[in-house]
């Protein structure tokens, strides 16, 4: 499977492209995420964005519900939602037309247009690619249970990240579906999916459907 950023992820879909385009791998990204989300706040035209508190910077056609937690530094996009009690608790990049619903919480993040995590979601320090969806109370898992650095598994392939937290990163279109739990390290091909109530570890690769561990199959549309 290819896990080089461009193969994974659109970068025309999301304010970080020229940034995740100077890396291999879009794991290597997630270190200056929040020095990156400051800058761009910098640069935001100020009659398109209102900035309720320092180093946050919201969109004036984004709706934020009042028990929501913006923590900076976070950039919420054009047409995107933040419902009732979402706890985004810093170094979140979310884009246009997002959900980020009740109670998800985001910390360490770069959500691509069109994401949605609408229903009970944790995500942290990860990648969701243009359009991809996370099921109701699905989550991405981002510390090994032995605390050991965390490496990305692709068949008999073994990629160091050298990171302690390292959740997942989705590819564009991705579904997750519901109580699905992506280990550290998890990867996922563009317009894979996930069975609902998985645990997913290494890979999936794109077009592809998992079922169940060592059970992936083609999508049948993409036959």
């Amino acid at each position: 499977m290819e896990l080089n950023t461009k193969h994974l992820l659109d970068l025309s879909h999301t304010l970080a492209g020229e940034y995740l385009a100077g890396f291999t791998y879009p794991w290597q990204a997630l270190d200056g995420i929040r020095d990156l989300i400051l800058a761009l706040g910098q640069n935001l035209p100020a009659e398109e964005y209102s900035q309720p508190a320092p180093g946050v910077w919201v969109h004036n056609t984004a709706k934020v519900f009042p028990s929501a937690y913006l923590g900076a530094p976070c950039i919420i996009g054009p047409d995107t939602e933040v419902r009732h009690c979402a706890f985004i608790r810093g170094s979140a990049l979310v884009g246009a037309g997002c959900v980020v619903g009740n109670s998800v919480e985001l910390k360490n993040v770069i959500l691509f247009d069109g994401v949605q995590t609408p229903h009970y979601n944790y995500v942290g320090d990860s990648i969701l690619g243009y359009r991809s969806h996370m099921g109701a109370g699905s989550i991405t898992s981002n510390v090994k249970s032995d605390k050991t650095l965390v490496a990305v598994r692709d068949g008999e392939t073994r990629l160091e990240t050298g990171r302690k937290k390292f959740g997942a990163i989705l590819g564009d279109q991705v579904e997750v579906g519901c109580n699905s739990v992506l280990n550290p390290g998890t990867v996922l091909g563009r317009r894979a999916s996930v069975y609902p109530v998985s645990s997913v570890r290494g890979t999936v690769p794109p077009d592809c459907i998992y079922k169940g561990e060592g059970v992936v199959v083609p999508r049948r549309d993409s036959l």
